[in-house]
């Protein structure tokens, strides 16, 4: 580097530039990505050539390499940069579901959850991520505290169902300023709500993101591949290891093309309309079985789970899914505020309910939602953090039996079931910069009284129909 500084400085172009270069390529240990930004700045003044600067950042980077070689932590050079994030939540939960026959099932419970992860940048417009996270639920990273997987034994404060899973592990690439692809197990890229998604699921799979601006608008396409279920084996012979022929892989396929319009700096628009389908079968008797969302076999006991026949909750037939999720951002007094919804209809919600036995309701195929948020946008999901900050939220949410696939339902709000609706509010304050208290609470009750509340989820698994369903939650939230 040397060399290039006295040719540069020999030029006459600007000793201080060449000063400042030579100071920042002194610094031990070297920053790469600060001095790119820098000699970036230099050619667009002027100073540096496209030549120089390249020559400039390769030697940078044999420096900065040559450097960490030298100290215990050796990162490859193909890294550009390592960033630290997660979170470690705590909380109290209480739960309550009541039965047709009026008894009311309850869980109450404190709970912890951590996630933490890396991500940078590598070399070439690529980028990385990989983040583990505490429980094996795909739609809750929450441990209860004393809920041991070997009750009762062995004693207070047990390690048995407390582990460590994989959350995310994928590689982008920003292909140019218009087009990003990312495979790998992945944050949702799509813009939705938590009626269609939970947002602790991490489709598996791959994405493709266009985005373009032309005047006021903000164009945006995701595309999503994801894999819902392998088969093992894939078509094997009639007989053997208990399969039937042409088993395949199941897929769900998501198709959103978006649009923001802004108004002015503090008012704009969003919609994006997405479409779901699925490929595929899956595994027999599960997601290839057909569901049927009702709490008991014919003939059983109706108020007794235990005398219940395997009715299936889990089918994915029949689901093709139009979500249209949208927002209007704005300020009043110089409070965000944001009014969002979200509509969807499952345009083979007919054929759903006939599969399912029940033709008669073969209009339940429905789910909408309507909200308000107030405040520092986001706190309430831990998305931004700020001393003093706060958010107010809350939202109207109905879901018809046939709706939506209930494998993806939220699990907190409305228990993940299907046949439900209610509301639900929420209020986020931040503590200092990197702490959230959070309260929220639910109410839901069943909306089609002759069906059952399909879906399944682990924490009340028991209960089908669901009358009324009660949500508290009391969080801390440590953000890094």
């Amino acid at each position: 580097m040397r060399h290039t500084l006295a040719t540069l400085q020999s030029s006459g172009k600007n000793l201080v530039a060449g000063g400042l270069l030579a100071a920042l390529a002194l610094t031990v240990p070297a920053r790469a990505d600060s001095s790119d930004a820098l000699i970036d700045k230099l050619v667009k003044k002027g100073v540096l050539t496209l030549d120089e600067a390249k020559e400039l950042k390769d030697e940078a980077r044999q420096e900065t390499t040559a450097s960490a070689s030298g100290s215990k932590w050796k990162i490859n050079p193909g890294i550009k940069s390592v960033e630290l994030f997660g979170d470690a939540r705590f909380r109290y939960e209480y739960r309550g579901a009541e039965t047709i026959g009026g008894d009311t099932l309850a869980r109450e419970r404190f709970r912890y959850a951590l996630r933490l992860g890396i991500r940078g940048d590598l070399l070439d417009n690529f980028y990385y991520g990989m983040r583990v996270e505490t429980a094996q639920n795909p739609r809750s990273p929450w441990v209860t505290f004393g809920d041991e997987s070997n009750y009762p034994f062995p004693g207070p404060s047990s390690k048995s169902s407390d582990g460590i899973n994989i959350g995310q592990v994928y590689v982008g690439w920003r292909t140019t300023d218009w087009l990003t692809l990312e495979v790998g197990k992945m944050a949702n890229p799509l813009y939705t709500t938590p009626m269609v998604w939970d947002s602790d699921i991490n489709p598996e799979g791959a994405s493709e993101r266009f985005k373009y601006s032309s005047g006021k608008f903000d164009f945006f396409a995701t595309f999503g591949q994801f894999l819902y279920q392998d088969t093992n084996p894939d078509n094997p012979a009639p007989g053997i290891s208990g399969g039937a022929p042409n088993k395949s892989d199941a897929f769900l396929l998501a198709w959103q093309l978006g649009a923001k319009y802004n108004f002015s700096k503090d008012m704009s628009l969003k919609l994006a309309p997405a479409i779901y389908n699925y490929t595929g079968h899956g595994q027999n008797g599960g997601f290839n079985g057909k569901f049927i969302g009702q709490g008991t076999a014919i003939g059983a006991n109706p108020y007794d789970p235990n005398t219940a026949g395997f009715i299936n909750q889990s089918g994915i037939n029949d689901l093709l899914v139009l979500e249209t999720p949208g927002e209007f951002n704005f300020k009043v007094s110089g409070l965000n505020v944001r009014a969002f919804g979200d509509f969807a209809i499952n345009l083979h919600g007919g054929a759903r309910a006939v599969a399912a036995g029940f033709p008669q309701f073969n209009d339940q195929d429905k789910a909408y939602q309507v909200g308000l948020g107030v405040g520092n946008l986001g706190l309430v999901y831990g998305q931004t953090s700020k001393k003093g900050a706060w958010e107010a939220r809350t939202y109207w949410q109905h879901v018809e039996q046939y709706a939506l696939d209930v494998n993806l339902l939220d699990s907190d709000f409305l228990e993940g079931r299907a046949n439900l609706q209610g509301i639900y509010a929420a209020f986020a304050y931040g503590l200092t910069d990197n702490i959230i208290g959070t309260v929220r609470y639910g109410y839901g009750d069943r909306i089609e009284k002759g069906l059952g509340t399909g879906g399944s989820n682990q924490d009340l698994p028991q209960l089908n129909p669901v009358t009324n369903y009660q949500l508290l939650q009391a969080d801390l939230t440590f953000r890094f």
